[in-house]
């Protein structure tokens, strides 16, 4: 079993949002419930992106607006989005977090857990929201598929909010297959059934927006008709995850139920798949969770997953979560064999 690899540095504890939902304290509980894990972890320290891989998916002009914001003491972007004295270097290597966990995990080095903040689905390539300043995931993949020559990228989002920015940087591209699960009607407003792709990126975009409520019966229905069978039909070269855990239930920014036993289910099943396909990965991404304990139990969780403990999950899912991933697989149906149900 090849160890997983979490990626962290101490100045992401620097980008300083003050009284924010997006604080240091999240990173603070999941390092120390790592460090506490009874199997040891192999840490890394990652280097900051270059200016070259941030400029895969953002435009010079924005990313100079970060750095000049922090070099003048900080402010915001929006009403959402703070940026600190050494926000620009933190975000730099959060970035960078993700471009060498996927060198690592190309290399036959196994998964990664990247334990960054500022976090990045909902970064745009001109324009920072939802408390995201570079759409570090993006950067991974843009890395994947423009440095190291691959054509097929997977990422999975399981954030409450759906990552718009990640959606947005792709949506035109079939070399990324980008599947959402996220709260419906919820922050940003986008990733409704019906955005699938635009051009030659038509049926690479999959958007599963659920009821309030839903948990675990959501996860399991998602997986087993749309996840499963889109990645053996994509056959991705590499796994990537945006891994937000505010959609565990009782956090505070989402309406979402899920347990921990899911992310570590779903990290697990990714695991399996990976090896089925022969992809890298899988890679994942902190994005969002905003009661640190929690946090912390989903993070330590999904590390367990990705080191191929398994969990016994078996939820059944409920009549509105079913329907929510049926009308998926009924838009998805006119680009993917994703069979009827029996």
């Amino acid at each position: 079993m090849l160890q997983t690899a979490v990626y962290y540095h101490p100045v992401f504890l620097e980008h300083d949002t003050g009284a924010h939902p997006e604080s240091a304290a999240r990173l603070e509980a999941a390092t120390s419930a790592l460090h506490a894990a009874p199997s040891p972890l192999l840490w890394r320290e990652p280097e900051p992106a270059t200016r070259e891989q941030l400029e895969r998916v953002h435009t010079s002009s924005y990313i100079e607006n970060v750095k000049r914001v922090a070099e003048r003491g900080g402010g915001m972007l929006d009403l959402d989005t703070v940026v600190s004295p050494d926000s620009f270097v933190a975000a730099e290597r959060a970035a960078g977090a993700g471009v060498q966990a996927v060198e690592r995990a190309l290399a036959g080095g196994g998964p990664g857990f990247c334990l960054v903040r500022p976090p990045g689905h909902h970064a745009l390539a001109n324009r920072g929201m939802g408390f995201c300043l570079f759409n570090n995931v993006a950067i991974a993949a843009a890395h994947a598929l423009e440095d190291k020559g691959l054509d097929r990228v997977f990422i999975l989002d399981w954030d409450v909010h759906h990552g718009n920015g990640t959606q947005d940087a792709f949506y035109g591209s079939p070399a990324v297959l980008y599947v959402s699960l996220h709260e419906q009607d919820h922050y940003p407003g986008t990733g409704a059934v019906r955005e699938v792709g635009s051009g030659a990126g038509e049926g690479y975009t999959v958007n599963v927006p659920l009821p309030w409520g839903s948990g675990n019966g959501a996860v399991r229905a998602m997986f087993e008709r749309l996840v499963e069978p889109l990645i053996r039909e994509f056959r991705p070269q590499l796994l990537l995850v945006s891994a937000g855990y505010d959609s565990q239930e009782g956090d505070p920014l989402g309406g979402l139920a899920l347990t921990p036993e899911a992310y570590q289910w779903m990290a697990g099943r990714l695991l399996a798949l990976s090896r089925d396909v022969g992809a890298a990965g899988p890679v994942c991404f902190l994005e969002g969770g905003y009661d640190p304990r929690r946090l912390a139990q989903g993070i330590l969780l999904t590390v367990r997953g990705l080191e191929g403990e398994e969990v016994v999950f078996e939820p059944q899912a409920g009549r509105e979560e079913q329907a929510a991933v049926e009308t998926t697989v009924k838009q998805l149906r006119a680009y993917w064999s994703l069979r009827e149900v029996d």
